[in-house]
């Protein structure tokens, strides 16, 4: 067999051949180029660099969590096609983590955590491996267990209707950010957002209207992840203060189209809209439902104001990040 290290790119002899280009890889992470290399990335005028930072980290951690709840469906999804779909689905939020966390780094470098022993590991990644679940501010809809199939096409259709009227926010050009970099981010992705929310809710509309067992499912899913939805448009001071600088989006202005769009989906399915609190003691119930022990759920010990904007967590978010980092913490200067 010849040796791939000597092929030149256009050497199709081996389908190997484009993996040993380079052979220093991160054993975490990429060693890709910083990916707003060549991008200008100043603050605008006005803007505060920490407001601009953790609104950008609110955003990136929401999608990076999400992401790693949606990779836990690789080989696990109902058939290959939906298997791919989830994978696609959590790479498109991969990707605008990545690139959220390095604006965020970006805009206030005092964010980004330092490592002790000088470890050359790029600023996203830092952020995505070297926070602990206190530090992270991504509302909580993302981070609860993955449950079933018909639970994970609600958390994707609650989700991504709401994270497309925010992004569509601030790329439209009648209101977008005046940060150029975050209404360029936002653009890119409005077009995956798009997809996701169409996915979700023609698998909501099938599931409601398929079999008795898959509309059960369904319908349980929906009950289990909707204490967590009216937390989505309580508006951070952060936020707040993004809005007011003309850098981000107050959630709770989407509140109206957001609630329109799930209607259109309710009604289609002739799905009722669940009625009841939207608070942590109705989240708390509902995992109690599922493990069947109110001593020993996670949701049971949050107050009933806790947001995870304030970095206020349910422990499957340390239990989900014990995961997602163990091998970064573990061999910070790691290759292979």
């Amino acid at each position: 067999m010849p040796d791939v290290r000597t092929h030149e790119p256009d050497d199709h002899d081996s389908a190997y051949s484009g993996l040993l280009v380079n052979d220093a890889h991160w054993a975490f992470g990429t060693d890709f180029e910083d990916p707003l290399a060549g991008v200008d990335t100043t603050v605008p005028d006005g803007v505060d660099p920490a407001t601009l930072a953790t609104y950008c980290l609110m955003l990136g951690d929401d999608a990076l969590v999400l992401s790693q709840r949606l990779a836990e469906w690789c080989s696990n999804a109902p058939d290959l096609e939906e298997d791919i779909a989830l994978a696609n689905i959590a790479l498109d939020l991969l990707g605008q983590a990545r690139l959220l966390l390095a604006r965020a780094a970006a805009a206030d470098g005092a964010q980004v955590p330092a490592l002790p022993d000088g470890s050359p590991v790029p600023d996203e990644d830092r952020l995505a491996f070297f926070r602990d679940a206190e530090q992270f501010r991504n509302v909580r809809l993302v981070e609860v267990p993955g449950g079933d199939f018909a639970q994970t096409v609600v958390r994707i259709l609650l989700f991504s209707a709401w994270r497309l009227a925010l992004l569509d926010r601030l790329s439209d050009p009648l209101s977008q950010s005046r940060d150029a970099v975050l209404a360029a981010v936002a653009a890119k992705g409005v077009k995956e957002l798009t997809y996701h929310r169409d996915f979700a809710g023609r698998w909501f509309l099938t599931l409601a209207r398929g079999t008795e067992e898959s509309r059960r499912r369904l319908l349980a899913g929906l009950d289990e992840l909707w204490p967590y939805w009216s937390e989505l448009f309580e508006t951070h001071d952060v936020e707040r203060a993004a809005a007011l600088s003309g850098v981000g989006v107050d959630p709770a202005g989407v509140a109206a189209d957001v609630e329109a769009v799930l209607d259109q989906v309710l009604t289609a399915s002739g799905v009722d809209r669940p009625s009841g609190g939207q608070d942590s003691g109705e989240a708390t119930a509902a995992l109690t439902r599922r493990t069947g022990d109110a001593e020993s759920a996670p949701w049971s010990d949050q107050p009933a104001d806790s947001r995870g904007r304030d970095g206020q967590h349910t422990e499957a978010l340390a239990e989900l990040l014990a995961e997602m980092q163990v091998v970064a913490r573990a061999h910070p200067r790691g290759q292979w």
